[in-house]
């Protein structure tokens, strides 16, 4: 599961940076995606630890 948690937190710090740039230029477009990829990666996250308690993992 570290490869999930990996790639989780690599889009989320991708979406922190795109929702910064967006802002930075008054590009919305941007920043709303950058907010979304945070969010999925939120999600992605939350559903790995749920399924790792399930599982025993953690």
């Amino acid at each position: 599961m570290a490869t999930d948690d990996i790639k989780n937190t690599a889009q989320d710090l991708l979406g922190k940076a795109k929702e910064k740039v967006g802002e930075v230029t008054n590009n919305d477009k941007l920043a709303a995606e950058g907010k979304k990829d945070q969010a999925a990666a939120s999600v992605k996250k939350t559903g790995n630890a749920i399924g790792d308690t399930l599982k025993g993992d953690r």
